[in-house]
């Protein structure tokens, strides 16, 4: 693995104020216990997104965050929260999105690396932004499918279904990319051109999701009701793209066992049989340093799909 370069050093203990691009930023409780291993503290966390910031900021750039927050820790009680908290510094930009019912929220949004740091210090593990940018945020740029193994499927079963996606993405002409969900299956997504509508994108993924699962039915499923999935199935799910819904973001932190990361993967990896906890928060900086960022094609203006034309 390549040697990590930091830009940023982040104390080991107590609490800091730092100078970050030109903004203050407050660190509290550096050295406290994050994970069930207690050696992984809440400023091994914040040091890993401030070294994995340069390719992670790009994708979660713009666009609204639903702050997912673990305040005692991996291991703890946790709450969503969507509103940006008052007070908060004022170089937090905020997103407004107007939900139900006259219902309007200022969501954060996390530009830089001051503003993902005050999020991170905030006790949020894994990162869960919108899938539309700001200025349209019905319109998104990208389709995707989780692939979720129910009760009784095992992680062998996930990859082949990952390679039943992606070979049927290839057919249809979709270039895809892949990631480990850092949790329990993989996240495979298609770069798309802004367009269709958050529902139009959902009855895209949802007719393919059906196609594939009744092709399929060994391996995969697309019962969305837990008490109707048979036994043994990979979830297709597409309701995830619904309006209003997220998935961790690549480069994720999850709250489980070791720290593992959503990492982005190639699909050659795939095949090889690589498996969730191979990416970790101790070694994922490493690897960002050696291959950079696997999915920069989901940040190209060239090679997405028109969606438009099978909606």
């Amino acid at each position: 693995m390549a040697r990590v370069a930091r830009a940023l050093v982040i104390p080991r203990s107590g609490n800091a104020v730092l100078n970050v691009q030109g903004r203050e930023v407050r660190l509290t409780n550096l050295d406290k216990s994050f994970w069930t291993d207690p050696r992984i503290t809440k400023g091994d966390l914040i040091q890993y997104y401030a070294d994995v910031a340069r390719v992670l900021l790009p994708h979660i750039r713009d666009r609204a965050m639903v702050m997912k927050r673990y305040p005692h820790g991996a291991s703890g009680e946790f709450f969503f929260m969507k509103r940006a908290p008052v007070p908060r510094p004022a170089w937090i930009r905020t997103c407004t999105i107007e939900h139900g019912s006259g219902n309007v929220i200022d969501f954060p949004v996390i530009d830089d690396l001051p503003s993902l740091l005050w999020l991170i210090n905030l006790g949020c593990i894994d990162l869960n932004q919108w899938y539309a940018r700001c200025d349209d945020v019905d319109r998104p740029d990208y389709v995707h499918f989780d692939l979720d193994p129910g009760e009784g499927a095992s992680w062998e079963a996930v990859l082949e279904c990952g390679r039943i996606v992606h070979e049927a993405l290839d057919t249809l002409k979709m270039k895809s990319v892949v990631k480990t969900t850092g949790s329990r299956g993989l996240h495979v997504y298609v770069p798309i051109v802004r367009g269709p509508a958050q529902k139009e994108v959902w009855t895209f993924a949802k007719a393919l999701a059906l196609e594939l699962a009744k092709r399929n039915p060994t391996v995969m499923t697309a019962e969305y009701r837990v008490a109707k999935r048979p036994r043994g199935r990979v979830l297709v799910d597409y309701n995830q793209n619904a309006w209003g819904q997220t998935l961790a973001s690549i480069y994720s932190v999850r709250p489980r066992p070791r720290a593992p990361v959503s990492t982005p993967v190639t699909w050659k990896e795939i095949d090889c049989g690589i498996r969730i906890e191979d990416f970790r928060i101790d070694n994922v900086p490493a690897r960002v340093a050696q291959l950079g960022d696997l999915w920069n094609p989901l940040l190209q203006k060239r090679g997405r799909v028109d969606l438009g034309t099978y909606v």
